[in-house]
């Protein structure tokens, strides 16, 4: 059995006004002084944000139980200094992010001006563990034309700088500004993926490997493949479910692999078409049908995806808890049809904030 972890990156907010604020600092301090160093929380680019980590594990229950204690540690730890975690993949009210500090950072915000100045999103990303480079790359080669889907359904960012971006996932639009991000083309060998790699980073654009930003990668600290392209989920029950397809991708893509079945020739153009969708779309609507090419309704696509992997998802257990935690998804809008009925029902960016700082935690 692969063994699963995410990484969550949360919004801080003010619990009376939801804008955001830039304590991250001070929240890592005080969890370090409650001798909270070890629950997986992390600085991030902003200091309006921070990171949570699960550790590995099996089984999705186990994950479900991790993200949740997870999330509660960050609220707590934020409380302590007068704010709130929001599972916001954008910030709904205006705001003026505030970069964190570090030499690192520093030489971001000179290298990449606007582009990291503006940079407040949060994602998920997921790790799955693959036996080797070779194995891991194989499937990075697979899974491609499915990466998009996974965004659709984790789609919670529909708000930028106070209004309606009337995209479902604006992260995924503002993340593509980074000259690294999105779709790959097929590797072929751990070789020329390490090539690649190196390749990159010798046209001095990119500061270190850190900024490999692709949709999916290898990790370079675990040996796992990382999947990046989800939005930080509203629930906690969709970042598992996020997790468990992810797991599926990767089983099915290796078996794949190890029975002789090439890669999709999917060009990166037209990846790049679908995913705009995706983050266009999200759930309420059309998206990019991963085996035709062509539009088709979200709740198809996203069947689509669970028959894919259908068998790996049976044979970890997963597959009845996909099934319904999909439909809940679909039945309420994911989270970016939350967030818009939040301000229809309330008239105020600030309500959204609100649930969404109830939601993070329940």
């Amino acid at each position: 059995m692969r063994s699963v972890g995410v990484e969550e990156e949360l919004l801080l907010v003010d619990p009376e006004t939801g804008n955001p604020r830039a304590v991250a600092g001070t929240v890592l301090a005080r969890a370090e002084a409650a001798d909270e160093d070890g629950a997986g929380l992390e600085k991030e680019l902003q200091r309006e944000q921070l990171e949570i980590a699960t550790r590995p594990t099996t089984a999705m229950t186990d994950l479900a139980a991790e993200v949740r204690e997870r999330r509660g540690t960050a609220a707590e730890q934020a409380r302590s200094a007068g704010a709130a975690v929001a599972a916001l993949a954008t910030s709904p009210l205006p705001v003026d992010p505030s970069l964190s500090g570090g030499r690192r950072y520093r030489r971001v915000a000179a290298e990449f001006g606007l582009t990291a100045q503006e940079q407040l999103t949060c994602g998920c990303h997921v790790h799955v563990s693959v036996a080797s480079d070779e194995e891991g790359v194989a499937v990075l080669d697979r899974i491609r034309p499915w990466l998009a889907p996974l965004l659709a359904l984790s789609a919670n960012s529909p708000f930028w700088q106070g209004q309606d971006s009337g995209y479902n996932s604006y992260r995924s639009q503002v993340w593509g500004r980074w000259p690294s991000a999105g779709a790959v083309e097929v590797f072929g060998s751990a070789k020329e993926y390490h090539a690649q790699v190196r390749a990159m980073l010798e046209t001095d654009t990119l500061l270190d490997t850190g900024m490999i930003y692709f949709d999916a990668r290898l990790s370079r600290n675990y040996p796992t493949v990382e999947i990046r392209v989800a939005d930080v989920c509203l629930e906690a029950e969709d970042t598992v479910l996020v997790a468990a397809l992810a797991r599926g991708l990767v089983e099915t893509a290796a078996r794949a692999w190890r029975a002789g079945q090439a890669p999709a020739p999917a060009t990166v153009g037209m990846l790049r078409l679908a995913t705009w969708r995706a983050g266009k779309s999200g759930v309420s609507d059309r998206l990019v049908h991963p085996l035709r090419w062509t539009p088709a309704p979200a709740p198809e696509v996203l069947g689509a995806l669970v028959d894919h992997v259908h068998d790996a998802l049976s044979d970890a257990g997963d597959l009845a808890l996909v099934r319904a935690s999909l439909d809940r998804l679909l039945s309420r809008g994911g989270g970016a049809g939350r967030q818009r009925e939040t301000l229809e029902r309330t008239g105020e960016l600030r309500s959204v904030v609100a649930e969404a700082v109830e939601r993070t935690v329940s």
